[in-house]
């Protein structure tokens, strides 16, 4: 479903991905975790098109994404959907205008069926009833399951979820961990999951990479990734401040 060959980003002095070479099969969930800063962000924002590649090829369900053709972009950006980090909800509009905004802006659907399928996702994500509430009447978890219903309005084929737990407490990120895990299994969404969160990266991947100055050092299954031997990768899953991984990476992404 998504294959990244040899992609590299540089800004200004700093290389953040450095010949990264990705591939999610469909249906599959694959977590890529990694420090702050090691460019996890910019990696999602080049399989969604947000960013052009100074090298490399980003592949989306057979469609190569191409900035000279603008028309690969919208095909590849209709395909996917994404959670942000900080939910990226509209403060000035409520739960049921958020959800339908992709919607509204295709103007393919009457209102009366828009109406349906909020019901319909906010239903998903467990939060019947809220259209007429405000972003600022949420608490963060709840944010974070509108903009995952949101994400899903248009029934996207791939789904990215930038640091899905971040600023939740370990009861709500959980709920999130499950919300992601039954989109997988419900829907059948392939999924790229960005995170430093260990717990949600071993209960929503079906695989693990870990990003490390720029390139894939290590790919597993949660249990492969648990027990390796890589001294890096285990310092990281183990959250060690000794070991082979000591400077401090420009904050990037």
């Amino acid at each position: 479903m998504i294959q990244i060959v040899g992609l590299k980003k540089q800004f200004g002095k700093k290389i953040v991905l450095d010949g990264v070479d990705l591939w999610v099969e469909c249906g599959e969930t694959r977590v890529v975790i990694g420090r702050s800063g090691e460019g996890k962000s910019v990696l999602l924002k080049h399989v969604i098109g947000l960013m052009e590649p100074d090298e490399g090829i980003v592949t989306v369900s057979g469609i190569r994404l191409d900035w000279r053709k603008r028309q690969s972009l919208a095909q590849v950006r209709s395909l996917v959907g994404m959670l942000f980090q900080g939910s990226a909800l509209f403060d000035s509009m409520n739960v049921r205008n958020n959800i339908a905004f992709a919607l509204e802006e295709q103007n393919r659907l009457d209102p009366a069926e828009i109406d349906r399928i909020v019901e319909e996702k906010l239903e998903l994500v467990n939060l019947r009833g809220a259209g007429h509430l405000m972003p600022s009447e949420l608490s963060g978890g709840m944010k974070k399951r509108v903009g995952l219903a949101r994400a899903l309005a248009t029934n996207p084929q791939v789904m990215l979820y930038d640091e899905p737990t971040t600023g939740l407490d370990p009861i709500t990120a959980d709920v999130i961990n499950k919300l992601i895990r039954d989109m997988q299994h419900k829907l059948g969404v392939t999924s790229i999951v960005v995170t430093h969160d260990m717990t949600s990266a071993y209960k929503v991947g079906d695989r693990i990479s870990m990003l490390h100055r720029g390139q894939i050092i290590e790919t597993g299954t949660p249990d492969e990734i648990r027990n390796t031997s890589n001294p890096m990768v285990r310092q990281f899953v183990l959250g060690l401040a000794e070991g082979p991984i000591t400077a401090e990476p420009l904050a990037v992404g």
